[in-house]
């Protein structure tokens, strides 16, 4: 079987030019964690994005679809699910929902699955959400959190498009890890009677651990070091390291050739 390395591409020096400097301004923005002052920079840059032109406020009597669209590009006129969360802090949430709400409109505008830009622009903004994201992370588009501040993403991870990371407990995804197209990765549970009582708990990725397409893995759940859960699974208990798990519940189906010896044989003895 070949392997196949990643090719190197780049847009052209002027668009690359003006992709990094803007960037760049959005990051000096940032740094002001005040929330007012944060939304009125996604106000601004989103009026921008999508209208191409900069921000005015929206025209009394004006046609009401284009009033409700230009007020809609302020985060203080938006409310997203986890604000709603009564385990929220709310003073966290304060700081990131602006930044939260323009990660997700950008992957919305016209310029969202321009990978290259993309892969920029939401480590950049990563840096301002999470509690922790390293080097080299690459996350595509479509990509959601629940708070931000319960999320850790360390060096050298994938994230891929349409992932669901629900940090309301604790995520923590390790170097090297990678986490397939419409995968979930929870870190809360309901109880079974009563939805309202929450059990927030951590949940722990790698390092150099996959999570394949579609699979979901369960609030307190551990993949250990170069675990793997297949595509479809369920893990609902703790994945041992190298191994593979599939099904619903997830279950051990194999064990990673690259495996220590004595992890083999246990495996084999099973």
């Amino acid at each position: 079987m070949p392997r196949y390395e990643y090719r190197p591409l780049k847009p052209t020096p002027p668009a690359e030019q003006v992709f990094i400097e803007w960037i760049d301004q959005l990051d000096r923005e940032f740094i002001n964690r005040e929330p007012n002052h944060r939304s009125d920079v996604v106000r601004a840059a989103l009026h921008q994005l999508y209208l191409g032109r900069p921000y005015r406020t929206p025209e009394s009597g004006g046609p009401l679809a284009q009033q409700a669209l230009v007020h809609s590009f302020d985060p203080r006129n938006a409310t997203l699910e986890p604000e709603y969360y009564g385990d929220v802090d709310s003073a966290k949430y304060a700081e990131r929902k602006p930044l939260i709400w323009f990660w997700m409109m950008y992957d919305r505008s016209p310029v969202g699955l321009n990978h290259w830009l993309g892969y920029r622009v939401r480590a950049m903004l990563a840096r301002h959400v999470f509690k922790h994201c390293g080097k080299n992370v690459k996350i595509f588009h479509g990509v959601e959190v629940s708070f931000g501040y319960n999320l850790t993403v360390e060096d050298n991870c994938t994230i891929h498009k349409y992932v669901l990371l629900d940090d309301r407990g604790e995520i923590i995804i390790h170097e090297g890890s990678s986490v397939s197209d419409y995968a979930n990765v929870y870190s809360h549970a309901h109880d079974l009677n009563d939805g309202m009582i929450v059990d927030d708990q951590r949940t722990e990725i790698g390092p150099k651990a996959r999570i394949t397409y579609h699979a979901t893995v369960l609030s307190g759940v551990t993949v250990a070091e170069h675990g793997m859960v297949g595509a479809m699974g369920v893990a609902s208990k703790n994945v041992e390291p190298f191994h593979i798990v599939a099904g619903i519940p997830a279950k051990p189906v194999k064990i990673k050739p690259i495996a220590p010896e004595e992890l083999r044989r246990k495996f084999e003895q099973k």
